[in-house]
């Protein structure tokens, strides 16, 4: 009963905060980019309840899988809505955007709770709360300070688009106090050993997300958060 209240949740919260909400933001003729990133923001926070909902970490992939069967076909009916479309539909009409997003999002979350909670225990679970907070804040801090301050671009053969260097300094930045808060204040960690793997694993994901493509930073920036923070947390652990 727990886990079936917990998928259900899951599914109630994606559709008030993942497409209710910013349905209306649109609406209100919100501009794209911060309409997408709060998109990024709440699939970042659903974190949490996949790790709290459910009683043994497959359940909580298990519902994560069920979101994708039920949103994935919604998604691509709306898409070729001739209204509908103008809602769901970013990116200068990428169509598919957000049902990759979906499918990357829920794959990554899928992979970091496999490890960080099914394999190596229960105890290890802030690391993966900690590498999607680390991507969800910092991608929405680099898309939106890059674009509104912004003037110098990043110009190099592997980067993609038009980043510049204050998106990934604030990429940087914000990684780095999303790590430290939840490092601290969710993984109990003393302050000190947060800090100090905020200060090495900010500037990581900041790098990662500036050579990914294709919005393949969904994957790549929480991934590589959570490789470099497991052993940086071991080794501190080690230390006491």
């Amino acid at each position: 009963m727990r886990d079936l209240i917990g998928a259900v949740a899951l599914l109630a919260y994606y559709l008030m905060f993942a497409v209710v909400i910013p349905v209306l933001m649109r609406l209100v003729r919100i501009p794209e980019e911060p309409i997408r990133k709060t998109q990024h923001v709440v699939y970042a926070l659903s974190v949490f309840l996949m790790l709290r909902l459910f009683s043994q970490w497959y359940w909580a992939i298990a519902a994560g899988a069920l979101l994708l069967l039920i949103a994935y076909p919604v998604l691509w009916w709306f898409e070729r809505s001739m209204w509908l479309s103008r809602i769901v539909i970013s990116r200068s009409g990428d169509h598919g955007e957000l049902r990759r997003q979906l499918v990357s999002v829920q794959a990554t979350f899928g992979l970091l709770i496999l490890v960080f909670w099914g394999i190596l225990g229960y105890r290890w679970h802030h690391i993966a709360v900690t590498a999607v907070m680390a991507w969800g804040f910092g991608d929405a801090a680099a898309a939106l300070l890059g674009k509104a301050f912004g003037r110098r671009r990043i110009v190099h053969r592997l980067v993609e688009g038009t980043k510049t260097y204050v998106g990934t300094v604030a990429m940087a930045g914000v990684a780095a106090v999303a790590i430290f808060l939840t490092l601290t204040l969710y993984g109990h960690l003393t302050w000190y050993v947060a800090l100090a793997v905020a200060a090495i694993a900010a500037p990581v994901c900041a790098v990662v997300e500036l050579f990914s493509r294709r919005g393949a930073d969904t994957i790549t920036v929480p991934l590589a958060a959570a490789a470099i923070m497991a052993p940086l947390v071991y080794a501190f652990s080690l230390l006491k």
